[in-house]
């Protein structure tokens, strides 16, 4: 592997997690394709382009501020998830294990940033 972030234990549980998502919403309904399935496309994607983005060579600093983007992008999937179980378009086997899969993933992003805050 040739770059920092490919070794990062949740930026790999952050591409399942998309893929996941992908399968996902392929059987979500046609007039969410602009809205939810959008939304919840791009945040996963976001997850996991933040740890590249920010691994790439800048300062603790810098990686702190790109970790705190997949952060918040992770919870934003958590949250269309949500929507996505209330509109029935997830059922509650799916949902538990998608949500335990993005907040083992947020719990991670998290534990990286603590670890670097003591060294900055």
């Amino acid at each position: 592997m040739a770059f920092k972030f490919e070794q990062l234990k949740f930026w790999q549980r952050g591409i399942d997690l998309n893929i996941s998502i992908n399968e996902l919403v392929k059987s979500w309904p046609r007039e969410e394709l602009y809205s939810l399935t959008n939304q919840i496309k791009r945040a996963a994607d976001s997850v996991i382009l933040n740890i590249a983005e920010g691994s790439t060579g800048q300062s603790n600093k810098e990686f702190l501020r790109f970790l705190s983007y997949s952060l918040r992008s992770a919870v934003e999937v958590e949250a269309c998830l949500h929507i996505a179980k209330s509109r029935h378009y997830v059922n509650e086997e799916t949902f538990s294990i998608m949500y335990v899969e993005i907040e083992e993933i947020i719990k991670m992003i998290q534990g990286l940033k603590r670890s670097i805050k003591t060294k900055v």
